[in-house]
């Protein structure tokens, strides 16, 4: 398999946590200790696995992070104390709650109670308005602000390009669109956001030097929707059944890889794109939070 046209999401991950690292320094050095706290509600086997991995990339990189695991019967209100609690703490300056939450929270209503100033998941509705109205300051979203830093460091030409996002989610595909289109050197393309009731998605998708591809379906960008040349960045993680598979299913993304790699001139693989940067833009939310709310003046 030719590796040349490959975004390698794992080495650009690893240039903007080395730039974390130094700013942690930069800051210990000033006396800020940058926190982070996760907040987790049951047992969920997935949420486990990413907190953890959240975690140790936060130890790694000096910044000081905790958890606290509620049980899943946990009431609603309960759970909006806690955060009431963590809002007023000013050792504490990112503080994420992992979904899924359990059926009888309202997710919405947490994630707009976490302080504006330390959701470093980019939620808030004050940090969603910031983005749609391209002010500074706010968090943008983990996921779509990772895909936006593969495209820049990747070199990918984005003033002027026709893009097309597949999928009109809060998490990625609203907000991907809203940081793109910004009158910016660092955007400035023109974007189609198409969903499930969009007429004609394999046209839209042929036209476009850019495919961001987070629509929750299987390999479901096939050769004949890439133009040839296009970057194809896959956000897509789903399980599909494999009898032959240890655990007799795999994970694949929402890209059919195998068959757009060729005619693609750049590419995410998956594994190993969009995922690193997830938490690589995290780390650096947790640090420009911490900036922010100590004024400390560290760049």
């Amino acid at each position: 398999m030719p590796a040349d046209n490959l975004i390698d999401g794992r080495a650009i991950a690893r240039e903007v946590h080395a730039e974390t690292e130094s700013r942690v320094a930069t800051l210990k050095s000033a006396g800020v200790e940058p926190g982070l706290v996760f907040v987790r509600v049951g047992e969920d086997s997935a949420s486990k696995v990413y907190v953890g991995m959240k975690e140790r990339t936060a130890a790694k990189l000096g910044i000081r992070s905790e958890t606290t695991v509620l049980p899943e019967d946990t009431p609603e209100a309960e759970l909006l104390k806690l955060l009431a609690k963590l809002n007023a703490d000013s050792s504490v300056h990112g503080v994420l709650v992992q979904a899924p939450l359990p059926r009888h929270i309202d997710e919405t209503k947490v994630f707009s109670t976490v302080s504006p100033s330390k959701d470093v998941d980019g939620f808030h509705p004050v940090n969603v308005g910031r983005l749609m109205l391209g002010e500074s300051g706010g968090f943008v979203p983990c996921t779509p602000g990772g895909v936006h830093e593969l495209l820049i460091r990747s070199g990918t030409p984005i003033d002027g390009a026709e893009v097309v996002i597949l999928g009109r989610g809060n998490i990625v595909g609203k907000p991907m669109a809203a940081i793109l289109c910004q009158k910016s050197g660092r955007a400035n393309a023109t974007v189609t956001l198409c969903h499930s009731r969009t007429r004609n998605v394999v046209e839209h998708c042929r036209r476009a030097d850019i495919v961001v591809a987070a629509i929750g379906k299987a390999e479901f960008v096939k050769a004949d929707m890439v133009k040839p040349g296009a970057t194809v960045i896959d956000v897509g993680v789903n399980r599909v059944d494999d009898p032959a598979a240890e655990k007799g299913y795999r994970l694949v993304g929402d890209v059919d890889f195998t068959a757009v790699q060729p005619i693609a001139g750049k590419i995410t693989p998956n594994p190993g794109g969009v995922g690193p940067m997830t938490i690589a833009m995290l780390m650096r939310n947790t640090v420009r939070a911490a900036v922010q709310q100590t004024g400390s003046g560290v760049q």
